[in-house]
């Protein structure tokens, strides 16, 4: 009993002991713990590196680009100028003709018939003005004797003088039966392409009906249809180029030569037409074209991607590095206008300024970093992520 109790005593000693040794140990680490520098502190005062662009401005140029086709300036509806039986057609739709070329032809049997007519009423014409000039230089001969009356005389006179009007008269009706022959051919009046006929042989037309349609080929425009809210733009352009989907990386220039005055009551859109310039090699009717507008202005803007707008509340900023410390400092800047990916800036900074382009929500102001140009790899997570 004596010996169990002495057992228990010295139990309760050894865990006293243990105990002290382990908060003393507990003690030290806390006391070490608490005199360490935190692990930031350095991370904080070393440079990071961020990606930036320097800020140069310049004269603003807006572009914009329209998809449009390639058409004729001239596209003539075709007629015959008398009427009659088409009994040949010499061509066909795509047909390139030359000047003068004939397209289709009439029956020319009855416009024969007519001249043949017209030729000989102006055989008739010519004997009367004959039988009536000599009657009056007869009668004139007469003059002072006693058989000559000066009424007669002017009845004679009379009488030649309408003689000769028929004349004129029979002469201008042959020239007329003879053009009315000719136009019993249809011909081109210009080089082009048929674009479109409506006649065949055999079919009787009547006189300024449209059989063909004929676009010429030595003056081509590029047609566009503009919105309306394009249509400032357009008119104020400066520079005018386009591109042929079937040469593409061909650029080559066009000038703006007409603009429709009202829209289009289906599609709400104006037409305008685009002047070549410049032809390229190949070109054809209907051939899809891309223009390319851009308008010059007197403002200067520096161009900057939209990754380096920092949104401060309702007003943008960017982050300015200052060459000397590489400390970060945000300014304010006056937008002029939006792009697809980049913001034209119009004032609060100046040219040859560093901005920071990337990772702008991480960055804090004074904060140090080690500028990097775009496209440039960085060896550690940049100021920009």
């Amino acid at each position: 009993m004596r010996i169990r109790r002495t057992l228990l005593l010295v139990g309760v000693a050894a865990v006293a002991i243990a105990g002290g040794t382990a908060g003393a140990v507990m003690w030290r680490s806390t006391t070490a713990a608490a005199s360490k520098p935190p692990a930031t502190a350095d991370a904080a005062a070393s440079p990071r590196p961020a990606r930036v662009q320097a800020v140069a401005f310049r004269t603003e140029t807006r572009r914009m680009t329209l998809a449009g086709v390639v058409t004729p300036r001239i596209e003539t509806n075709l007629g015959f100028r008398v009427a009659g039986k088409i009994v040949a057609r010499e061509v066909d739709v795509g047909a390139r003709v030359s000047t003068g070329q004939v397209l289709a032809r009439l029956d020319p049997n009855d416009l024969g018939l007519a001249r043949d007519n017209a030729a000989a009423a102006l055989v008739a014409a010519e004997a009367e003005d004959a039988r009536a000039r000599a009657d009056l230089e007869r009668y004139a001969g007469l003059r002072g004797s006693a058989a000559f009356v000066a009424q007669t005389y002017d009845q004679r006179l009379s009488t030649a003088n309408a003689a000769k009007a028929r004349l004129d008269q029979a002469r201008a009706q042959l020239a007329t039966a003879e053009n009315n022959l000719g136009y019993a051919a249809l011909v081109a009046d210009a080089a082009g392409v048929v674009t479109g006929l409506s006649m065949e042989v055999g079919q009787v037309v009547s006189a300024g009906q449209q059989v063909a349609r004929l676009a010429r080929t030595e003056e081509l425009e590029i047609l566009v249809n503009i919105p309306e809210q394009r249509l400032g733009f357009v008119s104020e352009a400066t520079d005018v180029a386009f591109e042929l989907w079937a040469q593409p990386g061909a650029s080559f220039k066009a000038r703006l030569r007409e603009l429709a005055p009202a829209a289009d009551p289906a599609t709400r859109t104006y037409a305008a037409r685009f002047a070549l310039l410049e032809r390229p090699p190949v070109t054809a009717l209907g051939m899809t074209a891309t223009l390319a507008l851009e308008r010059r202005s007197d403002e200067r803007v520096a161009e900057l991607p939209i990754t380096a707008i920092f949104q401060q509340g309702a007003a943008p900023a960017v982050w300015v590095v200052d060459p000397a410390t590489g400390a970060v400092a945000l300014r304010p800047v006056t937008i002029l206008r939006w792009r697809d990916d980049t913001a034209l800036i119009a004032a609060g900074v100046s040219d040859g300024e560093l901005v920071v382009t990337a990772g702008v929500h991480k960055l804090d102001a004074g904060q140090r970093v080690t500028p990097r140009p775009a496209g440039t790899s960085l060896a550690r997570n940049q100021a920009g992520g």
